[in-house]
Formats: structure tokens, C-alpha cells, sequence
């Protein structure tokens, strides 16, 4: 008796866990998978109540068309948004001239995040060179209808939203995104 009910237990658990990892898996896609915007072609909403610009004057998504432009949504104490930013900052780097924009939006989680020296300090610990606009009001991140640290979101020439990934991963999928919309003209 004591074997059955030791082996229906284990069963429960490991159907209880696989259940758990089906939602978990299921669920990814919509927290941290890659896809095209829900409204494709939308044209990206502009810069709004930024705080201040850190490493650029003012920016607007206006004046960057004809480049690409990825909007990193972040906060210098997010150990997910940490992970992500070599690979951000290799982007940087090695698409920069060929027409890709890097801007980071710094939405705080925490109040002491607002703080601008805080992300001034954060820049020179992570080596951000790019241009970061301090969003501690939420504006932007509230017209992008953003929910998730960190965010991508890659604008296209035109000023489109082409491709969005949330969370970490998808390196290798969202580098492609970014140099086939490099690619076209």
C-alpha cells in the first residue's frame, strides 16, 4: 500500500511539474519571446517627459528616420536588464555605423533609481556610452505600453515598430531582426 501511494505521489509531483513548466513555457512568449509588435507598422511613439538626456542632447524618434533605432527599456539594479546590456552594447558598437541608434530609457523600479547621479554612476559602471533618456515619470514607457524590464523594441527606418522582445534571450533572433532592417532601404 505504502509503494502505490508513494508512486501516485511522485506521479502528482512530477505531472504537478510538468504542468508548471507547460504554463511556464506557454507563458514565455508572451513575457520573454520575440515577436513582431500585436499592431504591425505602428509608428513608434516619440520621446515624452524625459526626465533628462544622459550622453545626448535631446533626441526624437522624428529626427532619427532613415536609421534604425532600438529603444532598451531599463533600470540599473535589474539583474535581467544587467545580463542584456553586452549584448545591447556590442550592438552599439558594431552597428552604429552602418545606421543603428541605441537609446536607452531608464524607468526606474525603485525610488532612489530617480536619482540622475545614480544613473550617471550606473553609466560608467556598465561603460554606457549611448545616448539614455531618464524616464522617471513613465511617459514614454507608458506610451510604448511597455510592462516589462527589460524591453526592445526595434524602430525601422520609416519610424515603425518592426520587432519587440521582452526579457533576456533571443540574442542570436534579435540581432537578425536588427540587421535585416539595416538591410533594407
Amino acid at each position: 500500500m505504502r509503494s502505490s501511494l508513494r508512486t501516485v505521489a511522485l506521479f502528482a509531483a512530477v505531472a504537478g511539474v510538468a504542468t508548471v513548466a507547460a504554463v511556464a513555457e506557454s507563458s514565455r512568449g508572451a513575457i520573454a519571446g520575440s515577436h513582431k509588435t500585436s499592431q504591425p507598422d505602428a509608428i513608434a511613439p516619440e520621446f515624452t517627459g524625459i526626465d533628462k538626456w544622459l550622453n545626448s542632447d535631446p533626441l526624437t524618434l522624428q529626427q532619427l528616420r532613415g536609421k534604425v533605432v532600438l529603444v532598451d527599456f531599463w533600470t540599473y539594479t535589474c539583474s535581467n536588464c544587467i545580463n542584456t546590456l553586452p549584448h545591447v552594447k556590442s550592438w552599439n558598437q558594431k552597428y552604429k555605423d552602418q545606421g543603428l541608434v541605441v537609446i536607452g530609457v531608464h524607468t526606474p523600479e525603485y525610488p532612489f533609481e530617480r536619482s540622475t547621479d545614480n544613473v550617471r554612476t550606473a553609466l560608467k559602471r556598465f561603460d554606457i556610452t549611448y545616448p539614455v533618456a531618464q524616464d522617471n515619470q513613465y511617459a514614454t514607457w507608458s506610451a510604448y505600453n511597455n510592462q516589462y524590464w527589460p524591453a526592445i523594441y526595434l524602430i525601422d527606418k520609416n519610424g515603425q515598430v518592426a520587432y519587440t522582445h521582452f526579457g533576456e534571450g533571443h540574442y542570436a533572433q534579435t540581432e537578425a531582426a536588427l540587421t535585416a532592417l539595416l538591410a533594407q532601404n
